[in-house]
């Protein structure tokens, strides 16, 4: 898994495990960080997959992920990991949403504070080949943050038809309708069936 992203790797991890498939992060591996130049979630994914099988000559899996917010004008989007500050604090990325919003005076209403998660995996093969699918999963921003589960800014988004965040869910019940399982799920059928 070309990641140094903990929670990533576990989802993903949990996710492959019914196929017997062994995933190592690139964490793990001591493998460097490719500066993600790409201007689209797809550019970065694929970015990441190569990098990563270049440097381990295995096949690998990238991971690029963000949360589009409609009246930030798809802000943070690519960037939704800068938010979080030089430490990654996925409180201080909820936060400045929250302040943008503020802002910009958008009420708290379902309408006004629509927002769609974003999941691109790339399958790069040691060939260069790449397999590449993306998921998305609509809903709102909710504040303040609700839930202990899951990561990133799972506990300020609150899938649409739900009125749980992501946060308050189960793992299960999580991978089931979350960006990042309809994308595995998609990836599953172009490649492990």
């Amino acid at each position: 898994m070309a990641t140094h992203n903990r929670g990533k790797a576990g989802e993903i991890r949990t996710m492959l495990a019914p196929f017997g498939v062994e995933i190592v992060s690139a964490g793990e591996l001591g493998l460097p960080v490719p500066d993600e130049t790409g201007t689209t979630f797809e550019d970065n994914a694929t970015l990441k997959a190569l990098a990563a099988t270049r440097a381990s000559g295995l096949p690998a899996l990238a991971d690029d992920s963000g949360l589009s917010v409609a009246a930030l004008d798809g802000q943070p989007g690519l960037y939704t990991a800068d938010w979080e500050g030089p430490t990654r604090d996925a409180m201080v990325g909820m936060k400045r949403i929250q302040d943008e919003l503020a802002k910009r005076k958008v009420p708290d209403t379902d309408a006004a504070r629509t927002a769609t998660f974003h999941c691109v995996l790339a399958l790069a093969w040691p060939d260069e080949h790449v397999e590449m699918v993306h998921g998305t999963l609509d809903g709102r921003i909710v504040w303040p943050p609700r839930g202990t589960g899951g990561h990133g800014y799972d506990p300020c988004f609150q899938p649409k038809g739900d009125t749980r965040t992501t946060a308050e869910m189960t793992d299960a019940e999580k991978n089931a309708i979350s960006h990042r399982g309809r994308a595995f799920r998609m990836l599953v059928e172009a490649c492990f069936k």
